[in-house]
C-alpha cells in the first residue's frame, strides 16, 4: 500500500466501536454530574438526615424519668390542616377537632425536610410527595412509605413528643 492509500483510508470496526464506547462512557459521565435530584441542605451524601438530627429525643431528668418536649401549643395547629416545626423536624396536624397527630418531618423517599401542611396533605418540596394528615400514608409519590408517626402527649393545649 502507498503512503497516500494509508492516510485516506476509512476507520475500521474497532476503532468506530471503540469510539462509540468512549463517547457513551462520557456522555453518561456528563448526567451523572448534572443530577437534578434534590436533597435538603444538612442531608448525607445519600441524601438522608443524619439519624441523630432526625427526631428530637425527650431528655431524662436528674431522677431517671423522661422529660417530654413540648413542640406546639395546640392552639397553633388549625383544624384540617397542620405544622412543620422544623427545630424538633417533626409535623403536627389535627385531622379533625382535638385529634392531633405526629410524624417525622423526613420525607421516606430521600429524606427531605417536608415544608407544608396544606389542602389535607403534608407535602415535600423536593420530588412532590404528599401525605394524608391523618395517618402519614402516601398520598401521592414517588415515596412509597408513610412518614413514621412520634409519639405525642397533649395536655393543658401543649403537645409534647414523649
Amino acid at each position: 500500500m502507498s503512503e497516500e492509500t494509508r492516510q485516506h483510508r476509512p476507520p475500521g470496526r474497532r476503532a468506530v466501536l471503540l469510539g462509540a464506547g468512549v463517547a457513551g462512557a462520557v456522555a453518561v459521565g456528563a448526567v451523572a454530574g448534572c443530577s437534578t435530584a434534590a436533597v435538603p441542605f444538612d442531608a448525607t451524601d445519600g441524601g438522608a438526615i443524619p439519624q441523630d438530627e432526625e427526631l428530637p429525643a425527650p431528655s431524662t431528668a436528674a431522677d431517671g424519668q423522661t422529660v417530654p418536649v413540648p413542640v406546639a401549643a395546640t392552639a397553633d395547629i388549625p383544624v384540617g390542616g397542620g405544622a412543620v416545626i422544623l427545630k424538633d423536624n417533626v409535623v403536627v396536624t389535627q385531622p379533625a377537632a382535638g385529634e392531633f397527630k405526629a410524624f417525622s418531618a423526613v420525607c421516606p423517599h430521600v429524606g427531605c425536610l417536608l415544608d407544608k401542611v396544606a389542602n389535607g396533605t403534608i407535602d415535600c418540596p423536593c420530588h412532590g410527595s404528599t401525605f394524608r394528615i391523618s395517618d402519614g400514608g402516601v398520598v401521592a409519590g414517588p415515596a412509597t412509605r408513610p412518614l413514621t408517626p412520634v409519639p405525642i402527649t397533649v395536655a393543658n393545649g401543649v403537645i409534647t413528643i414523649t
